[in-house]
């Protein structure tokens, strides 16, 4: 079985430079003195993608064994089962008032992507998502790249094997899911680069296509690029990654992204955390300079946390201000119920991806 990591899937392109905090949005900061007591309650995981919790049960979306399981007092019980085989995943769970379970799945070797909705009583609807990316492209008319670029540019990034300029491509994968109301679901396509909506009835709609990244390209960037000082200074407009998804009670949408391109530590911190307006779409950040920032999930008084995947730790989000909440070696899926934050974390891998031991199911409090 190989680990398919997530960040490796989604949709970008391969240039980036640090992202530098806008006036007005937080920024991580560093790690607190002591921090709260995190208890192991399952070493069988993988590839822990999402959590999400119903009454006094938590759930678990493993895309390393494209499975959705209950975590028991003997262990995870599984409920539902994805594609199988190297190319299948489940990414997504969630649950909402009625006992009605949602996951997403993708088969990447098929190119099928959906959502099932399961519910307690009654027969499982499968969504294709897949379909509705390849037939309405939400984001075909947003241009990723530079803006107008010089033939200098042009010829640097075409040598290097970077798109210059381009349109959003078909690319489809739903990475989460949240419980709306009126039996509907809102999921983050990370292909897409847009939230959706799924109704009671099956269909989808458009809630949000999330916003251009823009980066700056430094002089150290292009000089570990080989790229001419043409292109130092220049804007590259990255696509928006979200991996998460959560509907807040003032209604809005709280999304972590991460910009297009490479995920890993080599370019910097560039995800972020954006609260969606649910009446035009419109994203505002509420915070940036988050290291693989691939869950969020809603606690009390407003707080947000965010796993940062490549930080190495859970990030609190906090009136404006970003700060550790836990270090913890490969965080990924969060949920908080019950005074507790509970976290998945990947397993170890190999160069290839393929895993090298197993992750965990924490609850820290």
């Amino acid at each position: 079985m190989r680990l398919r990591p997530p960040l490796l899937l989604l949709a970008g392109s391969t240039v980036a430079a640090a992202v530098i905090a806008a006036p007005g949005v937080a920024s991580a900061a560093p790690a607190a003195a002591k921090g709260p007591t995190v208890t192991v309650l399952n070493r069988t995981v993988i590839a822990p993608y999402h959590l999400a919790h119903s009454g006094s049960s938590v759930y678990v979306a493993d895309g390393g064994t494209s499975t959705v399981s209950k975590l028991t007092s003997k262990g995870l019980v599984a409920v539902a089962h994805g594609p199988q085989g190297p190319a299948g995943e489940v990414a997504g769970v969630a649950i909402n008032g009625k006992g009605t379970l949602a996951y997403t799945a993708s088969d990447f070797a098929a190119n099928v992507h959906t959502l099932t909705i399961k519910p307690k009583h009654g027969k499982t609807r499968t969504v294709d998502l897949g379909t509705f990316e390849a037939t309405r492209n939400p984001d075909k008319w947003i241009r990723y790249g530079i803006d107008n670029p010089t033939q200098c540019q042009r010829d640097a990034l075409d040598a290097a094997g970077v798109p210059v300029s381009y349109r959003g491509v078909v690319d489809s994968h739903p990475y989460a899911v949240s419980a709306l109301p009126n039996d509907a679901w809102v999921v983050a396509d990370a292909g897409g680069n847009d939230l959706l909506k799924v109704d009671r009835n099956g269909r989808i709609s458009v809630l949000s296509v999330l916003p251009r990244q823009p980066t700056t390209i430094t002089a150290d960037a292009a000089a570990a690029l080989g790229l001419p000082d043409c292109v130092v200074g220049v804007v590259y407009n990255f696509e928006a990654v979200p991996t998460d998804v959560e509907l807040a009670g003032n209604g809005r949408y709280i999304t972590s992204l991460l910009p297009g391109g490479p995920e890993d530590p080599s370019l910097g911190a560039r995800g972020s955390v954006v609260s969606v307006n649910p009446a035009n779409g419109n994203a505002s950040k509420l915070a940036t300079g988050l290291l693989g920032a691939t869950s969020v999930a809603l606690g009390p008084n407003g707080k947000i946390f965010v796993s940062e995947l490549f930080g190495g730790k859970i990030s609190l989000i906090d009136k404006g201000k970003v700060s550790t909440y836990v270090n913890i070696d490969s965080p990924l899926g969060l949920t908080f119920f019950r005074g507790a934050l509970y976290a998945g974390t990947a397993a170890p891998t190999d160069e290839q991806g393929n895993p090298t031991g197993t992750g965990t199911i924490v609850r820290i409090r």
